[in-house]
């Protein structure tokens, strides 16, 4: 309650009322003065806030005393406006702002060294994915150049953690995958491939003792054993299951080519492997690959690569250490020394069709199909006078001539591919995406054809070329880029057909 007399009006007045006194009445009248939205402002000199705007009225009666003083109680509101806190609150705001600001910015070179991060990963992942996909041999320089990788990602993850000072979720994530990409590389990195190798050869070595075992037993075996290079039977009965041996050297866009066992009647125990992938067209062979043993093979390691640049088709075989192909563009038979690898002869097929004039079905560039069995050097073609049926020739390794023709009825483009056992020409065709058939025979010995039925399981839909290798028995295949073997059975010698 404040008593306002005469004296007070000047400092009600300096306060920020309007003040109206009526000394007859004993009325005082006070005008405060407020804005729209209610909040005072500050009077200029004065440490009172006054009121704008929107007036408010109000009427204070008094009384007169003995002494003719007119006396009024006025209850004022406390209008006192809190200055520093406003204040205050304005640098806390502004402190706010830039703290902000800088996170912010902390944030943004964060996002950026996150996706660095990232594709460093994905990089990492593809690599490790590859090894452990494919069967290349890596040595230890390619296992040490990924801890390298993964060690300097882990140290830039540390500093990032060690600077980051909010939620660090995502930085243990990335920190837990780098972990996990280093145990993925130890482990691949303790990977023998030559122990696979050893349990290869202890399965074969089992399988040949568990046959010697049931054949001790006099267990019946329908299957007889044929000699290595012998031909006491009675023609091919069975093929076993594909064996993938690996992808060609050069990738799964050479789909194309040819490869086998070089085969050597001297020297039984030799085994000098060959594959020969052509160019991405399908037709020219380029260059070719040589390997001592399977091992290296399957490792890709000690190969010698050469380059020939003559050859046509996927027609080429390997015989006692030369490389036997068509001549590029022409019907001559070429024979390459893998020795030296220079072309030591050349000599026309006569009346040979080439050019992809009869071809294999979905194999092109193929009009001569070199072959080797037991008794040496052979080349399956046509000829524009056979209509396109099958030729054979039996050939003479070290002068390429003719020494012995036969004709067959069977029709060379209707056929995916051919091979020779023991002077019997064996015709296969497809008959679907993972299956295809032998169904043709042609005896050289009786002049004898006919139709039998053997089904084969493929990988893939196109078979490329069929090499057959006396020794082992087995036929080589190119399959769309792969390498594949596959084991032969025969028939007794009485049930030839």
């Amino acid at each position: 309650m404040v008593i306002v007399t005469s004296h007070d009006l000047r400092v009600m007045k300096e306060l920020g009322c309007l003040l109206t006194y009526n000394p007859l009445d004993c009325l005082l009248q006070v005008v405060i003065q407020t804005s729209k939205e209610g909040e005072p402002t500050t009077s200029p000199g004065s440490p009172f806030p006054f009121w704008t705007a929107l007036m408010l009225y109000s009427n204070f009666n008094g009384s007169v005393d003995d002494r003719g003083i007119c006396t009024c109680s006025v209850v004022l509101p406390d209008t006192s406006f809190p200055v520093q806190k406003v204040e205050s609150l304005e640098i806390t705001a502004h402190d706010l702002t830039q703290r902000f600001e800088k996170e912010l910015t902390k944030v943004k070179e964060y996002t950026k060294t996150m996706q660095l991060f990232e594709q460093k990963l994905l990089n990492l992942s593809i690599k490790v994915q590859v090894m452990e996909e494919t069967s290349i041999s890596y040595n230890k320089l390619d296992f040490e150049l990924l801890k390298l990788e993964v060690s300097e990602m882990q140290k830039l993850v540390t500093a990032l953690k060690s600077n980051f000072d909010g939620s660090s979720v995502i930085i243990d994530q990335l920190e837990l995958e780098i972990r996990n990409m280093t145990l993925l590389v130890e482990e691949l990195e303790s990977l023998d491939k030559n122990n696979i190798l050893a349990i290869r050869r202890e399965i074969v070595a089992l399988k040949n003792r568990l046959k010697e075992c049931e054949e001790s037993r006099g267990q019946n075996n329908t299957h007889p054993f044929i000699p290595p290079g012998s031909c006491g039977h009675g023609g091919v009965e069975n093929i076993s299951k594909p064996f993938v041996v690996r992808i060609n050297w050069r990738g799964s866009g050479y789909k194309y080519g040819a490869w086998g066992r070089d085969y050597t009647p001297q020297e039984p125990a030799k085994t000098l492997y060959w594959e020969a992938p052509l160019n991405t067209d399908g037709r020219y062979l380029e260059y070719y690959r040589l390997y001592n043993t399977l091992d290296d093979l399957l490792l890709y390691r000690l190969a010698k690569e050469n380059r020939v640049r003559l050859g046509d088709g996927s027609g080429m075989v390997v015989y006692n250490n030369f490389m036997y192909f068509n001549y590029y563009g022409t019907r001559d038979m070429a024979k390459l020394d893998l020795n030296s690898n220079t072309v030591t002869l050349r000599r026309a097929l006569p009346d040979a069709a080439f050019n992809n004039r009869f071809s294999y079905a979905g194999v092109n560039w193929q009009d001569m199909d070199f072959a080797v069995d037991e008794s040496g050097l052979w080349v399956v073609y046509s000829t524009e006078a056979s209509t396109g049926n099958i030729v054979i020739s039996k050939i003479n390794d070290t002068s390429l001539e003719v020494l012995n023709t036969w004709h067959t009825l069977q029709y060379k483009p209707s056929v995916s591919n051919t091979f020779i056992v023991c002077g019997v020409l064996y015709a296969i065709r497809p008959m679907n995406t993972r299956k295809e058939e032998i169904f043709y025979y042609y005896d050289t010995n009786t002049r004898k054809e006919g139709r039998i039925s053997i089904i084969i399981e493929k990988m893939l839909e196109t078979i490329q070329s069929v090499n057959y290798h006396p020794l082992d028995q087995k036929l080589y295949v190119y399959n769309d880029a792969y390498l594949l073997t596959y084991d032969l059975t025969y028939q007794k010698e009485s049930e030839h057909p």
